[in-house]
């Protein structure tokens, strides 16, 4: 079989398919399944709602209202993503947002509103900390940890607001769900524009032989920019959002390129996957482990905030059960519960399909009842098939190995082989 050759070179060259293949993976049901699920889903509610003659489903307001009531939800997504990739997870969530909208709207009469947001965000990154430290310096186990924190904290809570809800007078923090945010229809053209001409170009280095294959990175280039040049056209209103849904994407976005570009990024999937061999590469661990926590109370405390300027009072069960919903989502998307694998805007997207499917369930005058039995339903046929997807290409890996005869290598080839695989992990 004949390859091309780079120019002047007499090293090989894989053929464009071979390097477009990443890319097409990316997109079998196995990687991409919540984007389908996704897809199926608001097609089945849009025709259902279409029959029993009901407003569009897809109408810009209903839109609009799934990503405003999803989007703090998938903030927490987002870093319960990076939990999880760090081989841990964290319970403690949707207390620590209580707690951080209590003492805001407790204390930002008093202090004002900077203070008041300052000490929010400082308590979220204290619980963070703690258990940070209880889960890798002492060693207890992270479900065990964060559990306890879930119990305490909402203690805290039921203590801060002695067992009543709490409204303060300046509504300084409403502007944090109210503000409303527009992106001019050229802007975002020139956004989809661009984004497109970047694919192009990786297209063609590819070409050239001047770049990676095309992998999953490049779908998503080409969806947003398409994305991008659609909205404007079919429906400009969902340029116009609340402040928390530009967040939501801001985050997203943000996390996702450092996930993918950043040095930090590859060492927490290494750490993740495997610490030891991260240890033995040179990898701080303990910064690894510990940082998405401290992230995590955080992100945690900015959306008690939004909570918290959403209704300008809170009570001592605000927010009870987001963490398992957070959870769900993230599993939903396909993060692995054992660490080293995840994407945070698949993240993103399982909270919108939980979310979808409660609206769908508002929208077409569901019991409640039936809507847990769903979304339960739908969690675990989605654990099952990531579990089934990851466990297909081991046993095609260990059928192929058990039919070829064993290579006959040195034992200091061996060696060498190990050292270098440690070496890149």
């Amino acid at each position: 079989m004949s390859v091309e050759e780079h120019r002047g070179s007499g090293t090989p060259r894989p053929s464009l398919m071979m390097r477009v293949s990443p890319a097409l993976h990316s997109l079998r049901p196995q990687r991409a399944g919540v984007v389908y699920a996704l897809i199926i889903l608001v097609v089945v509610l849009a025709i259902a709602t279409a029959a029993k003659g009901q407003p569009a489903y897809l109408s810009s307001i209903n839109v609009s209202n799934i990503m405003g009531q999803a989007a703090p939800d998938a903030i927490l997504a987002v870093f319960m993503t990076v939990v999880l990739i760090s081989g841990n997870f964290d319970l403690s969530v949707a207390s620590v947002a209580a707690l951080a909208a209590a003492l805001a709207l407790k204390t930002i009469d008093s202090i004002g509103t900077a203070p008041a947001v300052i000490l929010a965000l400082a308590v979220g990154a204290a619980v963070g900390l703690i258990n940070a430290v209880l889960v890798q310096k002492i060693g207890v186990n992270a479900f065990i940890v964060t559990l306890g924190s879930l119990t305490a904290v909402r203690g805290v809570v039921l203590i801060a607001l002695n067992g009543e809800s709490v409204t303060a007078h300046s509504r300084s923090l409403v502007a944090l769900d109210s503000t409303i945010l527009k992106v001019p229809v050229p802007v975002c053209m020139l956004l989809g524009i661009l984004l497109v001409v970047l694919a192009v170009l990786r297209v063609r280095r590819v070409n050239d032989g001047a770049s990676p294959p095309l992998d999953g990175f490049f779908v998503a280039l080409v969806l947003m920019g398409i994305g991008c040049l659609i909205v404007p056209v079919i429906a400009p209103a969902l340029l116009t959002e609340p402040l928390p849904v530009w967040l939501m994407i801001w985050v997203t976005v943000g996390v996702s390129v450092g996930l993918r570009f950043l040095i930090a990024g590859r060492n927490l999937y290494a750490v993740g996957s495997n610490a030891e061999a991260a240890r033995l590469s040179g990898i701080n661990v303990g910064i690894y482990k510990m940082a998405p926590f401290v992230m995590s109370g955080v992100a945690a405390a900015g959306v008690g905030l939004i909570f918290a300027g959403r209704f300008n009072s809170v009570d001592p069960n605000a927010l009870t059960g987001t963490e398992l919903t957070v959870i769900a989502a993230a599993i939903v998307g396909g993060t692995s519960l054992f660490g080293g694998a995840g994407f945070v805007a698949k993240s993103v997207l399982g909270t919108v399909v939980l979310f979808t499917l409660s609206n769908g369930f508002n929208v077409l005058n569901l019991g409640s009842n039936y809507q847990y039995v769903v979304q339960g339903a739908v969690l675990v046929a989605a654990s099952a098939v990531y579990t089934i997807a990851a466990r297909s290409p081991a046993r095609r890996n260990s059928t192929r190995q058990s039919a070829e005869p064993p290579a006959s290598t040195t034992p200091g080839e061996s060696q060498g082989e190990a050292s270098h695989a440690l070496s890149t992990s």
